[in-house]
């Protein structure tokens, strides 16, 4: 059964629109179109607004760093709220296990065939993340997709992308243990009891 089969809704407004290339929103940011101050990324082509953050996403972002940096190897490193380009997106999720060195990326954002993982925090941007950024994350075949539910205390673990879809969806929960896998090898598991205490006291 499918993880993730809709289709994304962005609202796209009844007057005639069109959507950006990468170029083209490379190209808005280098001539100070779109500057730092502006909360946005480009999403299946459209510049749309990133959802604003609470003290408790930050805090399990925090959370969630600590942990996986701890089972990761010197080959992969964390990127936190940095971008990643595929072919008409240019998301930036929470957090990106990516390939090492660093040092690659001084010209590029990494792309699909460099990420390992991405976790999206979720409060009020749950069905945004679901939907919208899950379907970008399949179709450029990401291998694994977390999203920290911070309504329902779980992790739920997306893998096995097709071009329109997350074919897989596994949900771990505050008595289960959370396993960080990389090119198909696992690392290491994450007690997700851990991730939600500071909400549970």
């Amino acid at each position: 059964m499918s993880a993730l089969t809709q289709q994304p809704d962005f609202q796209i407004p009844r007057l005639p629109v069109r959507r950006f290339t990468i170029a083209e929103y490379h190209q808005m940011i280098d001539t100070g179109i779109l500057g730092e101050d502006d909360k946005v990324e480009l999403l299946d082509g459209w510049i749309v607004p990133k959802m604003t953050r609470k003290p408790p996403h930050d805090a399990l972002l925090g959370i969630i760093d600590d942990a996986i940096r701890d089972l990761l190897p010197k080959t992969w490193k964390v990127r936190v709220q940095s971008a990643i380009t595929t072919a008409d997106s240019e998301p930036e999720p929470d957090l990106a296990v990516v390939r090492g060195p660093m040092s690659r990326y001084f010209s590029c954002y990494p792309h699909p065939s460099d990420v390992g993982l991405v976790v999206e925090v979720a409060d009020s941007s749950l069905e945004k993340d679901r939907q919208e950024k899950g379907l970008i994350y399949a179709a450029a075949g990401i291998a694994c997709y977390w999203i920290v539910n911070i309504a329902e205390q779980m992790v739920e673990v997306y893998s096995d992308p097709a071009p329109t879809e997350f074919r897989l969806r596994m949900d771990f929960s505050t008595g289960q243990a959370l396993p960080l896998s990389l090119d198909g090898q696992e690392l290491g598991t994450i007690l997700v009891r851990d991730l939600f205490a500071g909400l549970s006291s």
